[in-house]
């Protein structure tokens, strides 16, 4: 969330913020509520001041016996009090319009983020890896995963609808074997694992930003509870509220949970296969950083995305996202995107994003520094993928495959399958 000092002061620059982003706000009702408070702040203030006047000069009517004026000028302070009330309770209506506008306006870019309207303006900043060249006619995991027995969509769809999959026999342990490597990675370079609930309440998603803008998104339960989209929801949300210690950041942690989206606005795109489904598994990496380190975090935590597919040895691409590709809370992000022969072009595996203080501003995460400033300032929280398994197992079956179906094992993944090497070819 924008805080609305800044708003008020900068309306230029978040107007320009938002036409860069293509997102639209209300910028009249925000500036008309914001003339409205201050105006209700002015009146409080000089009835407030009337009043205290007022209670001194009753004191001395007392005393020098003029019982009728003094009587008077308490009905008159009572007058005043009522209106004072009446002032607070409309002042505390627009404290809450003013949030709730806030709380859809999407985070300003930080500089240096390309400028663009959409995907086709991201700039690529590196590759790693080159694609392999197959001396057969590679298959697409939606052919391969059936045909070998390790994916079923028939069985997704029946157990619950589309966009649904069972993963079975070496499928299932390929996907928990990327869990468990993902995770002890990530923690042997410094993250600390957690294991969060997989349903969240409505303060935690809107600590985050998928509250209330994006609630379409979202599978809900009968009892106001929504199933999580990433585990960026949890981690994040595990500090609301409270006020950490400068020396005890940055934090990084980690976690593996099942993930929920509806995409409801994804109606067409990539419909086959395992790219877009409503339930996926994921590791998601989430930091804490003072703002004059949090950009270098972010490169860090990019680094560390990428240094899980160049372990696997499966090539890929990092881009800057353009201003108009960014999602909702992010200042600066990083997308990573993983070879998959079966589109001959790169997918996104992993989104690293910087959302400085936006979150932090939802959610009440400060911390505080004694010996630098009084008081406490608002934390930077930055998170990224690391990484998106279903999409990392359907790397792994495309690119190592073989021509008899087959598919190789990556070297860092065989320890968690019992020394195994190959998935044999089915029949």
């Amino acid at each position: 969330m924008l805080d609305a000092k800044f708003v008020r002061d900068n309306l230029d620059v978040v107007r320009q913020a938002m036409a860069d982003r293509n997102a639209s706000w209300d910028i009249e009702s925000f500036t008309s509520l914001d003339a409205e408070r201050r105006e209700l702040i002015q009146a409080g203030d000089v009835l407030k001041a009337k009043r205290n006047e007022s209670s001194k000069a009753i004191g001395g009517l007392m005393k020098d016996g003029k019982r009728d004026e003094a009587e008077a000028m308490k009905t008159a302070v009572r007058d005043i009090n009522e209106e004072i009330t009446g002032i607070d309770a409309r002042l505390t209506e627009v404290d809450a319009d003013v949030r709730t506008l806030l709380l859809t306006v999407p985070n300003i870019p930080a500089e240096g983020v390309p400028v663009g309207a959409s995907e086709d303006d991201n700039v690529e900043v590196r590759r790693w890896g080159t694609p392999r060249e197959f001396d057969f006619e590679p298959t697409a995991h939606w052919d391969l995963g059936p045909a070998q027995g390790l994916i079923d969509f028939e069985a997704g769809v029946k157990l619950a609808k589309s966009r649904f999959v069972v993963l079975g026999n070496d499928g299932a342990r390929l996907n928990r074997a990327l869990i468990n490597f993902m995770l002890d990675t990530h923690g042997s370079r410094g993250y600390t694992e957690f294991a969060v609930p997989a349903m969240a309440n409505t303060e935690t998603l809107t600590g985050t930003g998928q509250l209330p803008k994006f609630e379409d998104d979202l599978f809900k339960t009968t009892d106001d509870l929504y199933l999580i989209p990433t585990a960026e929801v949890q981690l994040t949300n595990l500090h609301r509220d409270e006020v950490l210690e400068a020396d005890t950041l940055p934090r990084h942690y980690c976690a593996y949970t099942p993930c929920f989206r509806e995409e409801a606005g994804s109606a067409g795109r990539d419909t086959r296969g395992m790219i877009r489904v409503h339930q996926f598994d994921k590791v998601e990496m989430v930091k804490f950083a003072k703002p004059e380190t949090s950009f270098d975090e972010l490169e860090a935590m990019t680094a560390d995305a990428e240094n899980i597919l160049q372990l696997l040895g499966l090539p890929y691409r990092t881009i800057v996202l353009c201003t108009g590709d960014m999602g909702f809370g992010a200042a600066k992000t990083y997308d990573i995107e993983v070879w998959l022969p079966s589109y001959d072009n790169y997918k996104e595996i992993s989104s690293c994003s910087n959302c400085v203080d936006f979150q932090a501003r939802r959610a009440a995460i400060k911390y505080r520094s004694p010996g630098e400033f009084k008081g406490s300032r608002l934390v930077h929280t930055l998170n990224g993928s690391g990484l998106a398994v279903g999409r990392c197992l359907v790397a792994v079956l495309e690119n190592y495959q073989q021509a008899d179906g087959s598919i190789v094992i990556p070297q860092v993944l065989r320890p968690y399958m019992g020394g195994q090497e190959l998935i044999a070819a089915k029949g």
